[in-house]
């Protein structure tokens, strides 16, 4: 059987940042050409939709899970569940459960997790992921990504099942190398992300798990060179992963000012920031003189929203973002109340918080940005 021409294969590893890509061997002599890239302000949820739009968060709409509407909330169920007994409510177990219920409730079809949300306030929220990024329609300004493209043009690709493991997205990967017939593939790793929140960006478990990237990448490759003259390999990631050494307990400060939630203000507790929607113009005043007298976080100014691409045009996500220094974990937050050894979401210009990208192609101008990879899966596709 003749070999195909050629094949793009793009690898998408979460969270193998460039300071761990310069550490730990990866492919060294197949992947010759290594370079940071530069992430966008926010976690996953901000820097996907950026790498298959080529937009900043203000231009795609995606940011943090969870935005203050109670208007259009559809948890309004979810209520219920505060009269259950939080030493259920609080397990993990129980919460992706219930988050399973939820969605398959209300028919989401991208990913989701209600976290730690606590329940009598999750109907004061709406969920800003319903739908899945890499269908038609997933992106929440309706801007096309690279898949509209591959589509409309009917090139033949693989695209990972994101929500399966990575043992089946690599077979499934595997399978359609061996018929040839694709020209551009996606493949989708999550699991390391899991492992570095666990254990730390310093861990061995990290580097064992990127020992064990290498070793199936190669057996990948080694399938596809059997089958195409030529495989133009790209490995980049969403952002790197830093250690959390702190916690920080915010929330206690802020309850402590009298102010009632979902009357006077609104706040969504992420991991790494703190997002407030004021409700009465004089629980501004009351929140930011606390906020300002903290050292392990600031403000972030609208300058510096404007550079991160995250000066959204409404309020969706929040009228003031304070974000914590690097390090410094917001724990308990919405998002888990267990400390994690490693985190991402903090100034995308800080060294761990840098992701990376690797190529065998050599490459007049390699990306530097998030932003700039939709340009280089346009030019395989020309």
């Amino acid at each position: 059987m003749a070999k195909k021409e050629k094949l793009a294969l793009f690898t998408f590893i979460d969270a193998f940042g460039y300071e761990l890509l310069k550490r730990e061997p990866f492919l060294d002599e197949l992947l010759p050409h290594k370079s940071p890239l530069g992430t966008v302000f926010g976690y996953s949820s901000t820097c996907d939709p950026t790498i298959i739009t080529g937009l900043m968060p203000r231009d795609h709409d995606h940011f943090s899970f969870f935005a203050y509407n109670p208007e259009e909330s559809p948890f309004a169920l979810c209520r219920f569940f505060k009269y259950l007994p939080k030493s259920i409510t609080r397990r993990g177990r129980v919460r992706r459960l219930m988050s399973r219920f939820i969605k398959r409730l209300y028919g989401y079809t991208g990913y989701f997790q209600i976290y730690n949300m606590p329940f009598d306030k999750l109907p004061m929220f709406e969920y800003t992921e319903k739908k899945d990024l890499y269908q038609k329609g997933g992106i929440n300004s309706g801007a096309r990504t690279i898949f509209d493209d591959l589509r409309d043009r009917n090139i033949p690709f693989y695209l990972s099942e994101w929500w399966k493991g990575e043992e089946h997205n690599l077979a499934t990967l595997t399978e359609d190398l061996k018929k040839g017939e694709i020209e551009f593939a996606y493949l989708y790793m999550a699991h390391m992300d899991a492992i570095l929140h666990e254990f730390g960006p310093e861990a061995k478990e990290g580097s064992e798990k990127i020992k064990w990237y290498d070793e199936q990448m190669r057996k990948l490759l080694a399938v596809a060179h059997e089958h195409y003259e030529t495989v133009n390999l790209y490995v980049f990631s969403d952002h790197g992963m830093t250690a959390t050494p702190e916690d920080y307990e915010l929330i206690p400060k802020i309850d402590a000012l009298g102010l009632t939630f979902g009357k006077d203000y609104a706040a969504v507790y992420d991991s790494t920031m703190a997002r407030f929607w004021f409700l009465k113009p004089e629980s501004e005043a009351a929140i930011r003189a606390v906020l300002e007298k903290e050292t392990k976080g600031e403000i972030l100014s609208d300058e510096k929203l404007e550079e991160w691409g995250c000066n959204f045009k409404t309020n969706r996500y929040g009228d003031l973002f304070f974000l914590m220094n690097p390090g410094v974990l917001l724990c308990p937050s919405f998002l888990g109340e267990t400390h994690l050894a490693g985190m991402h979401g903090y100034e995308p210009h800080d060294k761990d918080s840098i992701a990376s990208f690797a190529t065998n192609v050599e490459l007049e101008a390699p990306p530097k940005r998030l932003d700039d990879l939709l340009g280089l899966m346009k030019k395989e596709i020309e």
